[in-house]
């Protein structure tokens, strides 16, 4: 397999550099936001479902200040 010469190598390089910093327009744009492509993914996913338990359950766990409002009442 020969190699990439110098030159071809540094124009590859700058074509990333240009796309890293914005100089170049992304590549298929796509007029949907991302969280609306990736909405619903976890539908009827029950391990997603546990996860959410849990983490209800964790949070329920950790009170803070803002929970107890008897605890700085005058």
């Amino acid at each position: 397999m020969p190699t990439a010469t110098i030159e071809e190598r540094l124009a590859c390089l700058e074509e990333k550099v240009a796309r890293l910093t914005g100089d170049q327009p992304v590549v298929n744009p796509s007029s949907e936001p991302w969280w609306k492509r990736h909405s619903g993914a976890f539908k009827d996913d029950p391990l997603y479902d546990e996860a959410m338990r849990l983490g209800a359950e964790y949070r329920k766990s950790q009170p803070t200040a803002a929970d107890s409002p008897d605890e700085f009442a005058d």
